[in-house]
């Protein structure tokens, strides 16, 4: 599977955008769209928005490809909701995989688009 990084670059490169050219189209320099595409940084939530947006993707098509765990929204959850954290242990101790824990949200989010 592609990194974020080489995602963002096809994409760039599929639009025929230079680096600075697309870094400038963002806000933001250069250097820390290169770095963002070879892995060492990441963008934050509203960079990843303003991302999808010029490169015509959805910001969900980018995020399948962040692979690094959301530990900032988990800890958002729990605050708000004990019962995540319990959940969340739940799902650790069942060994419950994330295709698993992906193909529940799917279905759960279909029969709620029905209703």
């Amino acid at each position: 599977m592609k990194t974020l990084g080489q995602r963002i670059r096809e994409l760039r490169e599929k639009k025929d955008l230079s680096l600075r050219e697309f870094a400038k189209r963002i806000g933001v320099s250069a250097p820390f769209v290169s770095d963002i595409e070879l892995g060492r940084r990441y963008p934050s939530d509203k960079l990843f928005e303003i991302m999808a947006n010029e490169l015509d993707v959805s910001t969900e098509d980018l995020r399948v490809y962040d692979t690094r765990p959301p530990v900032e929204g988990l800890k958002r959850l729990t605050a708000i909701n004990p019962q995540y954290a319990f959940a969340f242990r739940k799902v650790i101790d069942k060994n419950i995989s994330p295709d698993d824990i992906i193909k529940f949200a799917e279905k759960k989010s279909k029969g709620k688009k029905n209703t």
